[in-house]
């Protein structure tokens, strides 16, 4: 049987998140709300503006929203320990590889010592059973190949971003061993997922935003590497393995404390052109696209998953097809610029993935 988001397994948990007011990290606050958990999160200021956070008022039905820096360790300690919570779910990073050929030191400073902060205040907490540590596909070594990396691929990275989440796996191993090891002892795992795409994203050099801010403005939009494959996926696909894998840290312990693949179905591992293709079809109104033929920095060229471990051991697989999800992107952007209530419509799109979920459509 499939496994699904249990609302009654949350109810009344006391979950720390990282990340809260990120694009991923704002979709899981208001999900673990809807399901009645007591949310504490734990992020800088939003880092876009406009911003799913605002947009959807996802402060709104939190325990408490702490504007704060993972870097600085007494600030992380103090606010998870003064929580102490029963599940925590660790999203904060900075997540964009162009930015981290800019500004390496702060993403290193941030993924690697900011995971270990993390880490660190976790293990002051006696009331701790599961810890979810989110990092990326982007963690292997990338070798070009054309079927999906399993858990047990070599860790690499070409960039500091790719670099610092397969540090960030390897540290996350060292705290299982060294720390985390006893019975009575939280069980860790990570997570990695692809590339995630959904209403409310408005970060720079991201595929799908660049898009909707190109079409909404009537430009074409500018590409710089359409022939790119990647495991695209709507994010409540990854955030719903997030959700799965805590319950099953929570109810088996260390049995299930390993990494962990959230990809797409591998026919949903499509080109850049493929995606834009649609969005712009999806969108209409004259909406195109061109290629950027200026020098840009490494990117991988192909990227997949392979989720055959978490869907025979976790039971967990995609629900939302890559066509059910670019139309979900579109409609939920086009409502946005219509000036609907965005935290009804993202709990309503919630509300759908999980009856989707649970019935196996």
């Amino acid at each position: 049987m499939k496994a699904s988001v249990s609302a009654a397994f949350w109810q009344g948990k006391k979950v720390f998140l990282t990340g809260h007011t990120g694009f991923k990290g704002s979709w899981l606050a208001l999900w673990l709300q809807g399901m009645g958990a007591k949310v504490k999160g734990f992020a800088l200021a939003p880092p876009t503006s406009p911003s799913l956070f605002e947009q959807a008022q996802v402060e709104r039905g939190m325990h408490a929203s702490q504007i704060g820096d993972i870097r600085d360790l007494a600030a992380i300690t103090e606010s998870m320990t003064a929580f102490d919570p029963d599940i925590l779910i660790h999203m904060a990073a900075q997540p964009l590889v162009r930015l981290s050929y800019r500004e390496p030191v702060e993403t290193y400073a941030t993924n690697v010592m900011g995971t270990i902060h993390v880490l660190e205040a976790a293990r002051q907490c006696p009331s701790l059973r599961a810890i979810v540590n989110v990092t990326t596909d982007k963690c292997y070594e990338n070798q070009e190949w054309e079927w999906g990396y399993r858990e047990n691929e070599p860790m690499g990275g070409h960039d500091p971003y790719s670099n610092s989440k397969g540090c960030v796996e390897l540290i996350t191993s060292a705290y299982r061993n060294s720390f985390f090891n006893t019975e009575h002892a939280a069980a860790i795992a990570s997570a990695r997922a692809g590339n995630v795409i959904g209403g409310g994203d408005w970060a720079d050099d991201r595929l799908i935003p660049d898009i909707l801010r190109a079409v909404a403005q009537g430009e074409p939009v500018v590409v710089r590497n359409p022939k790119a494959t990647r495991p695209w996926q709507h994010v409540l696909e990854p955030l719903s393995g997030y959700l799965v894998l805590a319950q099953q840290l929570s109810e088996h312990g260390h049995a299930v404390a390993q990494g962990w693949n959230f990809g797409p179905r591998d026919e949903d591992a499509r080109s850049v052109e493929w995606i834009l293709d649609h969005m712009v079809q999806a969108w209409g109104d004259g909406a195109r696209w061109r290629l950027d033929n200026d020098p840009q920095p490494h990117e991988a060229r192909y990227l997949k998953l392979d989720i055959s471990k978490a869907r025979t051991h976790l039971k967990w697989e995609p629900t939302w097809n890559l066509e059910t999800t670019l139309t979900h992107i579109v409609n939920w952007h086009r409502a946005w610029l219509q000036g609907a209530d965005m935290h009804t419509r993202c709990v309503d799109e919630i509300s759908s993935y999980m009856a989707a979920m649970a019935s196996g459509a």
